[in-house]
């Protein structure tokens, strides 16, 4: 495990709390358990906002979640994954010291609005901040009723820490154009700040050339799954958590910006990008 100073430096370099930093260090540990365990490596398929900083682009806003579309739907199941954490999580403290304690593990497995079991978790750690009272935790989000339209992709996650083991740490995501799909459509679902900053910036983004055309079929294919229209600027503008959406920019996202970009800039600007490409 780094030290303390280590992620005192990021957060400085980084413009961040510590334990912010902290949490991103983690994160990239929890992932190589992840990738090791061999029940879960190959059927559980990384996404969201977090699989975009740590897989896709290294300056990005920082996430705290880890989502993931499960192939075997039989592994949302207590018992299998408390299991399965329980021992991921003795190996990564075996690797870095780092502490996750086992009756600090849950899962909350429910039914989703589909009607399908859905799980989320929450893991609570002990990393090189040390801090007394409660422990920070980390959510995963767990589902196995998500269309996966395109192959996922093995992709190499971004850990800039000295502790970074030779051979880096990596794990199968979503390629780019599904991840940008999907950012899409649930910017289009729940309308959240996160969501709108995430669509704008894989825009904007001129480092990866995704294949459009590919992008909008997935798109396309997702919203009938999930039996919503292709989302039009008039439908998000009609959508009374378009408030919420100016309300909460700040609050969501000023723990994960250095700077923050102001919310109608984000909004022209995807309205813009949104026209260009239909």
């Amino acid at each position: 495990m780094i030290n303390k100073q280590e992620i005192m430096d990021f957060s400085r370099e980084f413009g961040l709390s510590p334990n912010v930093v902290e949490k991103d260090y983690v994160l990239g540990w929890i992932l190589d358990g992840i990738s090791h365990q061999p029940k879960i490596s190959n059927g559980w398929i990384f996404k969201g906002g977090t699989c975009l900083k740590k897989c896709y682009f290294e300056t990005y806003r920082f996430s705290e979640d880890l989502d993931f579309t499960l192939k075997n739907q039989e592994q949302i199941n207590n018992d299998f994954l408390m299991g399965v954490f329980k021992d991921l999580t003795d190996k990564v403290y075996e690797k870095t010291g780092i502490e996750m304690p086992k009756d600090k593990i849950s899962f909350d497995i429910y039914q989703n609005p589909r009607g399908k079991t859905s799980a989320q978790g929450k893991i609570s750690y002990r990393g090189p901040m040390k801090p007394g009272g409660n422990l920070p935790t980390i959510k995963l989000d767990l589902t196995a009723d998500e269309i996966l339209m395109l192959e996922p992709v093995d992709r190499e996650v971004h850990h800039p820490y000295s502790d970074r083991p030779k051979q880096g740490i990596h794990i199968q995501c979503y390629c780019f154009e599904e991840l940008f799909a999907e950012k899409i459509r649930a910017l289009a679902e729940r309308l959240r700040p996160r969501d709108l900053y995430d669509v704008v910036n894989l825009y904007r983004h001129e480092g990866i050339n995704p294949d459009r055309t590919l992008v909008l079929s997935t798109l396309g294919k997702k919203c009938q799954f999930k039996n919503i229209p292709i989302p039009t600027m008039e439908i998000l503008n009609a959508k009374p958590e378009r408030t919420e959406l100016v309300n909460e920019w700040s609050n969501m996202l000023k723990q994960q910006l250095h700077v923050l970009p102001p919310f109608e800039q984000f909004w022209q600007d995807y309205l813009y990008y949104s026209v260009k490409s239909t």
